[in-house]
């Protein structure tokens, strides 16, 4: 099995692009100087590659060039660079560039740390290629997040991703995971996040970007990533912004009609809250990636799978790495000071309880609890009932040990943690692992266990193993 080369340093891929005669093309960058035109032209040899270079940082001279957007930093002002540099080359340049040249087009628009603004920092970038010559183009694109704290390093992170996708796109086109794992050569978590890619044209029609998403988390790029009831991904900044969100965790294999209950009944008390507006709220299901693991690989059919069925529901899915609920709070506090409810079941609040869960965290529980509640954040608890069991768990029944009691007392008092009131009691006792065992049997009483819809595609698809024999 072929193993990628790690081992080429930003000058090396901007050389090996340099030395190829028949790669030849344009690079416009605006909001971060032009970094990437400047590695290729540091290692020499660039004539054989750059057709031309640009910035356009005035808004009405970028807007003559490439027409009117409402938003300079977005994926639409990067799409019309994009058609515009490449049409261009290809016109100009076909008849007098070498047969077997494969002309490519690449683009930044970004934001980057100014005197003037603290805002975050965050750009489109993307390349446009003939991946044979005389091809249709095909498109690599991402949003990309700076996290360094000058426009110096800015700009020089944002240089370095640009190479590596420029040389990706050309050189592992038929391994897309490479391109996506090349995109961190030389670059750290704390530099560059990327928490959006796309490939499309016809070289890469039989691409899933869902899984391609997956792997940035896989590869370090991101720590979430975030998908569209459409099954769309998209940017969690704009997806977020100034909105109240209500998250409930799961494995969703498959989802049940108990996992619906508690997000209807978290919303309805969520709403009471003064600051929210139901019709606003943005309802998430969150899936961690040691759900989907099995071993050390991803079955990328059964997270599509549980990605349809709770699109199939109106959710926006969420799969992150974030193990512990006050990180994933602080991620979603980057985006909105609006409320943020966490929905769990009462077994799941009473393992956060259990203090051997913050081995490892300087301060236990306490620091927990502190991070997770320090603002405007509530936990909405959900009762349960054991299958044959007449006593209902509540909240206000839960065991935990007994020093720590009073600090659920205090967390109930101050309404960091709400009881949640069951639409539907009939549900209690779903079992999502006996669901899941049942349906893997062939059709029959797991059927009620979950929303009709879901139960119908199950079966239709033969889904998250349904066996139909």
């Amino acid at each position: 099995m072929r193993k990628r080369d790690n081992t080429l340093s930003t000058d090396q891929k901007a050389l090996a692009i340099n030395l190829d005669k028949f790669k030849y093309g344009s690079i416009v960058e605006i909001g971060a100087g032009q970094e990437v035109a400047r590695r290729f032209f540091h290692v020499g040899a660039a004539a054989g590659t750059i057709a031309k270079t640009m910035s356009a940082y005035d808004m009405a001279v970028s807007d003559d060039i490439y027409g009117h957007v409402d938003r300079y930093v977005s994926r639409a002002r990067l799409m019309q660079m994009l058609d515009k540099e490449f049409t261009q080359v290809v016109d100009r340049l076909t008849h007098v560039r070498a047969k077997n040249t494969t002309f490519f087009a690449y683009a930044a628009t970004v934001t980057a740390r100014s005197f003037k603004q603290k805002n975050e920092c965050h750009g489109w970038i993307g390349i446009r290629l003939q991946l044979h010559p005389g091809a249709a183009p095909s498109d690599v694109i991402l949003h990309v997040r700076m996290l360094d704290n000058d426009n110096a390093q800015q700009s020089e992170a944002l240089g370095i991703l640009g190479v590596n996708l420029i040389h990706g796109a050309f050189f592992h086109h038929d391994q897309p995971e490479w391109v996506v794992e090349g995109l961190a050569d030389g670059l750290s978590s704390e530099r560059i996040e990327v928490d959006l890619i796309h490939f499309s044209g016809p070289y890469f029609e039989e691409v899933e970007n869902r899984l391609m998403n997956l792997h940035l988390i896989r590869s370090w790029l991101t720590r979430a990533v975030v998908f569209n009831p459409a099954g769309e991904v998209v940017v969690p900044g704009e997806l977020f912004y100034r909105k109240p969100v209500q998250v409930i965790r799961g494995s969703f294999k498959p989802i049940t009609c108990v996992n619906v209950d508690m997000m209807r009944g978290g919303q309805k008390q969520f709403s009471q809250i003064s600051a929210v507006d139901e019709n606003e709220i943005l309802s998430l299901a969150e899936i961690t990636m040691n759900s989907l693991l099995n071993g050390d690989e991803i079955d990328g059919r059964d997270f599509l799978a549980r990605l349809d069925l709770l699109a199939s529901q109106g959710y926006t899915v969420m799969i992150s790495d974030y193990v512990r609920f006050f990180r994933l709070r602080a991620y979603l506090r980057r985006y909105t000071q609006k409320p943020i409810s966490i929905v769990l079941s009462v077994r799941e609040l009473q393992a956060l309880f259990d203090e051997k869960y913050y081995d490892g965290l300087e301060g236990g529980i306490l620091e927990a609890f502190g991070k997770l509640f320090p603002d405007n954040t509530h936990v909405y608890v959900y009762p349960s009932r054991r299958h044959g069991e007449a006593e209902i768990t509540t909240l206000a029944n839960i065991p935990v040990p007994p020093h720590l009691r009073h600090l659920l007392a205090y967390l109930i008092e101050n309404g960091k943690l709400v009881a949640i009131e069951p639409q539907d009691e009939s549900h209690l006792e779903i079992e999502a692992a006996e669901t899941l065992a049942s349906l893997r049997r062939g059709r029959g009483d797991w059927e009620k266990d979950v929303p009709e819809t879901v139960a119908q595609r199950i079966i239709d698809g033969r889904l998250l193993g349904f066996d139909s024999e």
